[in-house]
């Protein structure tokens, strides 16, 4: 009864539907911000190394996705946007339009993993000469274009929707400096929780949590390692998939994957 919950999102519309569940209970409060922000946030409360449980919900949610004005997805057409906060930086629309072809392949293939990156930002350029790309359909459209769509497999617009929502939104940064600040700010025997969509975010939780619950190879030998050497975390189960019950409540989840970091004292 005495625990308190602060929730931290990015999102304003995630941000009032929070605060009208603030209003029900006086030990939970939200915050507008993203996972880099959450340092100054703890600080302000004087919880740093104090807090016994964080968990990092990373990448869209379900709202984003099912909502066709923010423009995530290309279930249902909508503008170009993709933006976790409509009101900073720039939108997909800009990029698409904007970015040179070079620009648009890196980001296609750093953050996509796409093979087909090549043709696809060639066709993204020739398309916008003709007029600026301005839907999710449209996008998806000269994806399809280009790649041909095998039978049972992910639409072939999906790696390149998830790049450049990726690339906008700077998603990578805030979760390496998110992980960092939470890792700090947990007490002896807290846990960092972080549920992950894809291959790129995992990986980096992946080499967090290693590289904090084990001595550097370098310093090993020492007779005694020095404090700021030694582990952070320790690592008390393997990653966790969701099992076929929950597949069936919650289809999204199959491409989640969550890992468990435990603070040490």
């Amino acid at each position: 009864p005495d625990g308190r919950l602060l929730a931290i999102d990015r999102d304003p519309e995630a941000v009032i539907e929070g605060e009208a569940l603030a209003r029900d209970d006086e030990r939970f409060e939200i915050e507008r911000g993203n996972f880099g922000e959450l340092r100054g946030l703890l600080e302000e409360r004087d919880w740093m190394g104090k807090v016994d449980g964080i968990l990092l919900d990373v990448g869209v949610s379900s709202p984003q996705l099912d909502d066709a004005r923010r423009g995530f997805s290309f279930s249902d057409d909508g503008p170009l946007d993709m933006r976790m906060d409509p009101s900073a930086g720039q939108s997909a629309r800009d990029f698409v339009n904007s970015a040179t072809e070079e620009q648009i392949r890196t980001v296609l293939h750093r953050y996509g993993e796409e093979r087909a990156a090549p043709r696809i930002a060639r066709a993204i350029c020739a398309r916008r000469q003709e007029r600026p790309i301005e839907t999710t359909a449209e996008l998806a459209g000269i994806v399809e274009s280009v790649v041909r769509r095998k039978a049972g497999a992910k639409h072939p617009a999906t790696k390149t929707f998830q790049a450049i929502r990726i690339f906008i939104n700077d998603e990578l940064e805030a979760l390496r400096a998110g992980l960092s600040q939470a890792a700090a700010a947990l007490a002896p025997g807290g846990r960092l929780c972080v549920i992950s969509f894809h291959s790129l975010e995992d990986r980096i939780v992946k080499r967090f949590l290693r590289d904090n619950s084990r001595v550097d190879p370098a310093l090993s030998r020492l007779p005694e390692i020095p404090p700021a050497a030694r582990p952070r975390l320790r690592l008390p189960s393997k990653a966790v998939r969701a099992g076929a019950d929950e597949l069936v409540k919650n289809p999204r989840a199959r491409s989640a994957t969550l890992r468990v970091g435990e603070r040490l004292a």
